[in-house]
C-alpha cells in the first residue's frame, strides 16, 4: 500500500465528510493505493456515526473508536499500529491541514528517502497572542534541547517512513515530540516542508493554555529518558557527586575555621553545618536512586532491544 493517512479526531463530525472526500480526490488523481484511518478519541458528538457512514461509501476508510477521551498521542499511537502503508501521513481533522500537500510529502519520503518530514505552518491563521507567540517559545526551547532544527514541532501534518512509526511509542502528550522520539530511535534524516495553514471552518479548538505547561514537562521527560534510560547512574551520579563534594568542602571550611578560632561558635550552631549535612544526605540519596535505576534498567524487559537496520545470513 502506498499511503496510510492517520487522522486523530475529537468532535469533528462536521468536517469529516469534506476532509475524506478531499483526500480521496487527491489519492485517486495520483493513483495511490491508500487507507484513511480515522481515530475517534472518545467524541461526544456524531463523529462515530459519520465515520460508519463514510466507511460504507469508501472501503478505504477505517475507523478506530476509543471508549473515552485519551488524548491525541494515544490516538496517533493506535493509528500507527494499524497503518499498513509504506508512507504514513498524519493530519488534523479540522480542515486546517490541506490534503493537497500529500503528493509532495509522499515524494520526499519515497524518493528523497527522508525518514520524517514535518510540516511548517509559516503563515498561520491562529490567534497571535494565545497560540503563535507561545508556539514560538515552545519551538525555540525544543530546538535548543533536542538539537533538531525544525520551526514547527507541533504541526499535525507530517509524513513518515513506515519503519519510523513502527519503531516509536507515542504516549502522554508526546505527539509534540515525535521528531525527537524518531531521532532517539536512530532515524537521522528528518526534514521540513512549508505547508498551507487554513483558517478553521468548523467547530472550535480543543486545546487550552495547559498544553504549554504539559508540553514543557513532557520535553523534560523525553530528554531525560532519551539520554539516560540506558545509563541512569550518569545523571543521578553526577548530581549526587556534586552535592556530596559541596557538602565536603563546607565541612572542611567549618573544621578549618574552628581550628583557627577555637573560641568561636560551636560547629552545630552554624548554618553551614546544616547546609553541609543536607548536601551530603541529598548526594547519598541521589546515588541510591542511581543504583536502583541501574538495577531496573538492567533487568527491564527489552533492555537490549536496539533498532537494527538490516540482518542477513541469520
Amino acid at each position: 500500500m502506498d499511503l496510510s493517512i492517520v487522522v486523530p479526531l475529537y468532535n469533528e463530525d462536521e468536517s469529516l465528510p469534506e476532509l475524506c472526500d478531499w483526500i480521496r480526490r487527491v489519492c485517486d488523481e495520483h493513483r495511490y493505493s491508500y487507507e484513511i484511518l480515522l481515530v475517534d478519541d472518545g467524541s461526544t458528538d456524531r463523529s462515530w456515526d459519520v465515520i460508519n457512514g463514510l466507511r460504507e461509501a469508501n472501503p478505504n476508510i477505517k475507523g478506530i473508536k476509543f471508549q473515552r477521551n485519551y488524548g491525541k498521542s494515544a490516538a496517533l499511537n493506535e493509528g500507527f499500529k494499524a497503518a499498513n502503508g509504506e508512507v504514513v501521513i498524519t493530519m488534523d481533522a479540522d480542515l486546517q491541514d490541506s490534503p493537497d500537500e500529500i503528493p509532495e510529502l509522499r515524494r520526499l519520503i519515497a524518493e528523497e528517502r527522508y525518514d520524517l518530514i514535518s510540516g511548517w505552518k509559516k503563515k498561520r491563521f491562529d490567534n497571535k497572542l494565545t497560540k503563535n507567540l507561545p508556539s514560538k517559545l515552545f519551538n525555540a526551547a525544543t530546538r535548543k534541547v533536542s538539537g533538531i532544527y525544525l520551526h514547527d514541532f507541533n504541526c499535525g501534518l507530517k509524513a513518515y517512513r513506515k519503519k519510523v512509526v513502527k519503531s516509536i511509542e507515542v504516549y502522554g502528550e508526546m505527539h509534540r515530540y515525535i521528531p525527537v522520539l524518531a531521532k532517539w530511535a536512530g532515524f537521522k534524516k528528518i526534514g521540513e516542508k512549508v505547508v498551507e495553514h487554513r483558517a478553521r471552518k468548523y467547530g472550535v479548538t480543543k486545546f487550552g493554555w495547559e498544553r504549554f505547561v504539559n508540553g514543557f514537562l513532557d520535553l523534560a521527560s523525553i530528554t531525560f529518558v532519551g539520554k539516560f534510560s540506558k545509563r541512569p547512574m550518569h545523571f543521578f551520579g553526577l548530581w549526587g557527586t556534586a552535592a556530596m563534594m559541596l557538602g565536603f568542602f563546607i565541612t572542611l571550611y567549618l573544621i578549618i575555621a574552628k581550628i583557627i578560632d577555637p573560641s568561636g561558635f560551636a560547629l552545630t550552631n552554624r548554618p553551614g553545618f546544616f547546609l553541609a549535612l543536607a548536601c551530603i544526605v541529598i548526594g547519598m540519596q541521589l546515588f541510591l536512586a542511581g543504583f536502583i535505576s541501574e538495577l531496573i534498567a538492567r533487568n527491564a524487559p527489552g533492555k537490549n532491544s536496539y533498532l537494527i537496520e538490516e540482518k542477513t545470513g541469520l
